[in-house]
């Protein structure tokens, strides 16, 4: 799991003008929420926090005036055509604090050439630890017969990592191929 200190700035002026301003300067306009405190209005770096959004759930440590905050991004805005970034909204995490998130889901194993294996769901929801976020999890599929599926359960999850999602879900599914192809051969 990947941790990225970013330096912020908090923001005074607020709306459309003003964002379009920050975005201008190379800054992108942020919220930092939760616990119950009021909303901290900031600005960070679009570069670096470019960089830091390529890790899937990566905890930001901003640094505003001194105070450093701990941070899950929660949304993302990107433009539409341009796919720069135009908003983020982080949520305030603690340490030994549980969250649950959406973990990347990696097939591993040799299936069955006879079949198409399908990914019907790239993520789960997990519980675990703020500070222990997986980059990914496994699912082994050695051996996964053609119309045959894995399901959320049969994901190897690590120590102090709890199921969220419906353990019934399925992550992959290796349908057949279809015969009617093979019969026009």
């Amino acid at each position: 799991m990947a941790e990225v200190s970013i330096k912020g700035t908090s923001r005074t002026e607020f709306g459309k003008g003003a964002s379009r301003r920050a975005r201008v300067a190379g800054l992108v306009p942020a919220v930092i929420y939760g616990h119950g405190e009021k909303p901290l209005h900031i600005t960070l770096p679009a570069k670096e926090l470019g960089v830091a959004l390529k890790e899937s759930n990566v905890l930001l440590n901003i640094d505003i005036d001194g105070k450093v905050e701990l941070t899950l991004p929660k949304s993302i805005v990107r433009h539409p055509l341009k796919q720069i970034l135009e908003h983020i909204d982080l949520v305030a995490v603690r340490r030994g604090e549980k969250v649950t998130v959406a973990v990347p889901v990696h097939a591993e194993g040799e299936h069955d050439r006879d079949g198409i294996l399908e990914h019907v769901n790239n993520t789960i929801d997990v519980r675990v630890d703020a500070s222990a976020i997986p980059s990914f999890l496994e699912i082994d599929i050695q051996g996964l017969a053609a119309g045959s599926s894995k399901y959320a359960a049969d994901v190897v999850l690590p120590a102090g990592v709890e199921l969220e999602s419906d353990p019934k879900t399925i992550v992959v599914h290796l349908s057949e191929k279809s015969t009617a192809a093979a019969e026009e051969a």
